[in-house]
């Protein structure tokens, strides 16, 4: 007599160009399997691939779930791919599956064996449903991230201008190319801001966050407007350490067995765009913030590392823009904690 299904779960470790999945299972006597392995090209052609072949290795009639990391970008495009089929996904904090995997008797870390792990999470917790953020957020965060990228090949172009300045024998011709493509891109940065604006003062619940952010010393219209597209308006947050961990500002300690510990350093595994957006408010927020000027001093009298100290203003900032959003009160210079209900 086959025993019947409980859960399951296909896990999904997934890269810029690939998807690592592992399919696992749990029977009514809380028994826990993983039981196939494929690898899929991370395009359209992968996931209705994946979506066949997760169809003959499980059994309709039982629970099924998909479940990744929200780390970076590349998992987005086969979640709403999944979402559009009505298929149930989880998307789960890196900090959890790490802290997960630590667990487990497996030590050497493979896109395998963390397809595995993410696997046997989704089999032994209790997982929400991933829901798609709103179109406001969705397109704030294109917008956010277009004006990254923009002042990316700014920042180069302005560079190789400088470099080609300095030659004995510069090329006005390459000179002046380089002039126009720079006036370009100040002109559609103009515009992105513009149209970031426009969305934030059309939706009166994000012009008040925006609001309400930007009363901290540091942070800025924009980087309110990134933090807030990122986290989907803080929808993908439940706590301060679950916000500094998608960030990856939070704090990852080297062990090795009881006596050897090495520095400790972020984890970096998160989302690059909202931990990039909080460099620059934290160097202002140093300069010009008593409060976090003295969290900075402290830190580096400490240990003698700025950059450590800079982390950490960055950490305490987003943190601290978590909490105004919670309580709806904006910051105050002389109010050291505030408390929220996480």
């Amino acid at each position: 007599m086959v025993k019947r299904l409980l859960k399951q779960v296909v896990g999904i470790d997934v890269a810029q160009k690939e998807l690592v999945v592992s399919l696992g299972k749990m029977d009514e006597d809380a028994l826990s399997l993983i039981y196939a392995f494929k690898t899929f090209s991370n395009n359209q052609k992968g996931f209705t691939a994946l979506v066949q072949w997760v169809a003959k290795q499980t059994v309709e009639a039982f629970p099924l779930r998909y479940v990744m990391e929200a780390t970076g970008v590349y998992h987005e495009s086969l979640a709403y791919f999944l979402v559009a089929k009505a298929y149930r996904v989880s998307i789960v904090m890196p900090n959890k599956i790490t802290n997960f995997f630590k667990t487990l008797e497996t030590k050497t870390i493979t896109d395998k064996s963390m397809a595995e792990a993410i696997a046997l999470f989704g089999l032994e917790k209790k997982l929400d449903d991933w829901v798609q953020p709103k179109k406001v957020f969705r397109n704030l965060r294109q917008l956010t991230r277009e004006r990254d990228q923009l002042t990316v090949e700014r920042t180069m172009l302005k560079n190789q201008l400088h470099a080609e300045q300095t030659e004995a024998d510069p090329s006005e011709t390459a000179i002046e190319r380089m002039k126009f493509r720079i006036k370009v891109i100040n002109t559609q940065l103009k515009e992105i801001m513009a149209e970031t604006k426009a969305i934030i003062d059309d939706d009166v619940e994000i012009k008040r966050t925006v609001e309400l952010i930007t009363s901290i010393p540091g942070i800025g219209p924009l980087t309110a407007a990134v933090v807030i597209a990122e986290t989907n308006g803080f929808e993908l947050i439940s706590s301060k350490k679950q916000l500094t961990s998608y960030a990856g500002l939070d704090v990852k300690e080297k062990e090795s067995g009881t006596s050897v510990k090495g520095k400790s350093k972020i984890s970096k595994r998160g989302n690059r765009y909202l931990r990039k957006a909080m460099y620059m408010p934290a160097m202002a927020a140093i300069r010009h913030s008593e409060r976090y000027k003295a969290v900075f001093v402290r830190i580096v009298s400490r240990n003698g590392i700025k950059m450590k100290a800079c982390v950490a203003v960055q950490r305490k900032l987003l943190e601290m823009a978590y909490t105004i959003y919670k309580t709806k009160t904006p910051y105050q210079a002389d109010y050291l904690q505030i408390r929220t209900t996480e």
